[in-house]
């Protein structure tokens, strides 16, 4: 008799199943062969593709003083020093705290991860006492830091993307009977890159006492706010119920996690307390070197041009994804876009036409999205010039009506799968 499967091994299954396939079609999994990397493109099976798959939105990531830094680092210090923080840290781990605490105007503490820092965080702030209720798309390493919470019987709810009509109805439920409510959404979506409604959060902070914040910024750091400090921080003042999670692995360039507390006595909470800080092994020195260097350019007037070269070519792909009529699914400021294909056959089309023609993008399908709302994830960086812009656009209306025909779809479909207006 055949084993019944549950719904989580049915999962695993079907996610198995999509990878080997997008693998096997030579678009997932790829192996990227330059001995040097440029950011602008890069070499797979012998053919160079412009990279529009990459996150690292100013493009800092080869900057020569992030490299040079790394370098010295490595001279000085080695590869790692390879102990617990809890125990001992070089110089470079104060002076990159330093000199982010001075870019976010508050106590910042640094990770190996945003992971890491969200579960490390999780459990040391939310009390025996409290709720947590979660935005239905925060990002994956939230809900699965605070599956951590379960053991000790916390409730953690779950609603519908942006619905704060929802949130106030559920703090009006629960504010009687636990002692915080904690919200926890992410800044910039990293699929859509739609956000979150900062105006509305900071109403029903203002409004309700034990409400608090706790937001994933990853994927607003650098390119948004003064100093690079983030979305979130750039919309929202300092709030002594606001904590905000970045990550330096996209638009800083390096790598690892910063969070932001309201108080230097809730960051050290955190240190003292957190798993990751005690348990965990440390930044290895190159990148807290890099880090540091970067952190530098983010407090020089240099920030406001790369941000300003960002927001040229992102307002270049806008107006030329609303004049070549493609289901752009949510049209924004952010770095991030979304076009819409809804069948994963169509994405695996699209992806492998895209990098026949020279483009590389991501393609964003189950479990990252809904079946049906497969999509074309395209990051936009400072390495990618106008010219490649215009072409990818021109070349993703022109293959996306062959893709369609070939899998017997409609962009009518597109359009309904994802609910837009044409």
């Amino acid at each position: 008799m055949a084993k019944h499967l549950t719904n989580h091994e049915q999962n695993l299954r079907i996610v198995d199943q999509i990878t080997s396939t997008v693998a096997g079609m030579g678009i997932a999994h790829l192996v990227i062969e330059d001995q040097r990397i440029n950011g602008r493109s890069f070499i797979v099976n012998g053919d160079e593709v412009l990279n529009f798959g990459n996150c690292s939105y100013l493009g800092l990531e080869t900057d020569v003083r992030l490299k040079a830094a790394a370098i010295d680092a490595i001279d000085k210090y080695g590869i790692v020093m390879s102990v617990s923080r809890a125990f001992a840290s070089i110089y470079l781990y104060p002076e990159l705290e330093r000199l982010l605490t001075k870019l976010f105007e508050s106590p910042a503490l640094v990770s190996v991860s945003t992971t890491l820092a969200h579960a490390s965080n999780i459990p040391v702030l939310v009390g025996d006492n409290d709720a947590v209720i979660l935005d239905i798309q925060v990002h994956n390493c939230v809900h699965n830091a605070v599956e951590l919470l379960r053991q000790r019987n916390i409730p953690i709810e779950k609603i519908r993307h942006n619905r704060m009509d929802t949130l106030e109805e559920r703090i009006q439920d629960l504010k009687e009977k636990h002692d915080k409510i904690w919200y926890m959404a992410d800044g910039v979506y990293s699929m859509y890159g739609d956000y979150a409604p900062t105006a509305d959060l900071q109403r029903l902070l203002d409004e309700y006492e034990q409400l608090h914040l706790y937001i994933d910024d990853a994927h607003g750091m650098s390119w948004a706010g003064k100093n690079g400090m983030g979305y979130i921080k750039s919309k929202m003042p300092k709030h002594p119920r606001l904590i905000v999670v970045v990550s330096m692995i996209k638009g800083f360039g390096t790598s690892g996690g910063v969070s932001i507390f309201p108080t230097e006595e809730l960051r050290q909470k955190a240190r003292n307390c957190g798993s990751t800080h005690i348990f965990s092994g440390p930044i290895t020195n190159p990148v807290l070197g890099a880090s540091i260097a970067s952190a530098r350019i983010h407090l020089s007037p240099e920030i406001d041009t790369l941000q300003q070269g960002l927001k040229e070519r992102v307002d270049l792909f806008n107006y030329l994804a609303k004049e070549y009529e493609l289901p752009l699914v949510h049209p924004n400021d952010s770095p991030i876009f979304f076009i819409g294909v809804g069948k994963p056959t169509v994405g695996y089309s699209m992806v492998r036409r895209l990098m026949d023609k020279g483009f590389y993008v991501n393609l964003s399908v189950f479990p990252s999205v809904s079946y049906n709302r497969t999509g074309l994830r395209m990051p936009i960086t400072l390495h990618n010039q106008p010219e490649d812009i215009e072409r990818l656009i021109k070349t993703i209306a022109e293959e996306l009506p062959k893709a369609l025909a070939e899998q017997d779809y409609s962009m009518k479909s597109i359009f309904s799968a994802f609910k837009l207006m044409k």
